[in-house]
């Protein structure tokens, strides 16, 4: 078994404050013994504008953000996976949401960027969060990759309503799932640990979700509620949430730490005694 620190936090448009807050994680997951910190989507910093998202946005080898996690990671011998914005290639109007895994050496070496964006245009009467107008989807589900807690597939919030990268991932020989989110209250008390469950079921895998939580500005508010699920489906630890967005204060929480022991024999004992044979001969494409 392998010890894995799951944080939460509430990121503001500052990467200096946000990045304090991370390092307080890193402190807590050292001394608790954790061989790897697993971190929110959009930990870097959220914004309360599309053009300020964009305006903050920095490469990897100039972000104070990235920088002091690659020294925090490299310094206390601690990998990170962790949510960020990153500029596209050629640089345009949108940005990338991606996430990174920075190895103990410090050194960034593998790379999600999110396939799915959440888009909603409820006008008149309702909301419009669209974000595409700044985002640019990634085109590819990427392989697994190694690590110490086995062989880990990245996804990020709303690819959690999608099972096909799921599954594509599942094949592909994952045994952990990520989902570093942003959740909106609303949604994530309807579907959050639903669908998680779901995933961690059909694939038979562990499922990792660092959740942002609380409000971040006048704006938006994240649903929290940090959570590891095994691969049976069962809830093995979770964290805080927003139960009334509309009374919570800005920035009144505290990053949190949760630490669960991920046991990859589970995974082994799951899945040969529920073997799943998928009927590729029936759905290829999948």
């Amino acid at each position: 078994m392998v010890l894995a620190a799951v944080g939460q936090i509430c990121s503001t448009a500052s990467m200096t404050h946000n990045l304090a807050q991370c390092q307080k994680l890193v402190h807590k997951a050292v001394q608790a013994g954790a061989k790897a910190l697993f971190l929110p989507e959009a930990s870097d910093y959220i914004a309360s504008s599309p053009t300020e998202s964009v305006s903050l946005c920095q490469d990897v080898t100039k972000s104070l953000f990235v920088r002091g996690l690659q020294q925090a990671a490299r310094e206390n011998r601690l990998s990170i996976n962790v949510g960020i914005h990153e500029p596209t290639d050629p640089p345009s109007k949108r940005i990338k949401n991606t996430l990174i895994w920075i190895d103990k050496e410090g050194d960034i070496v593998h790379r999600y960027q999110k396939l799915h964006l959440f888009d909603i245009d409820l006008r008149p009467d309702g909301p419009r969060m669209k974000e595409s107008d700044s985002v640019e989807p990634g085109s590819e589900v990427v392989p697994p990759y190694a690590s110490i807690l086995g062989k880990i597939g990245s996804l990020i919030c709303f690819d959690l309503r999608f099972p096909e990268p799921a599954v594509r991932l599942r094949r592909l020989g994952a045994e952990v799932l990520l989902y570093p989110s942003a959740f909106t209250v609303p949604t994530g008390k309807l579907h959050w640990e639903i669908l998680l469950r779901a995933r961690a079921i059909e694939t038979q895998s562990w499922v990792i979700a660092a959740a942002q939580c609380g409000r971040h500005n006048e704006k938006r508010v994240s649903f929290g509620d940090s959570i590891v699920i095994k691969p049976t489906g069962e809830v093995v630890g979770r964290l805080d949430r927003v139960d009334d967005a509309k009374i919570e204060k800005e920035h009144a929480r505290e990053p949190d730490l949760l630490t669960v022991d991920i046991d990859l024999d589970s995974v082994k004992d799951v899945r040969r005694g529920i073997p799943l044979l998928r009927r590729t001969d029936v759905y290829p494409e999948i």
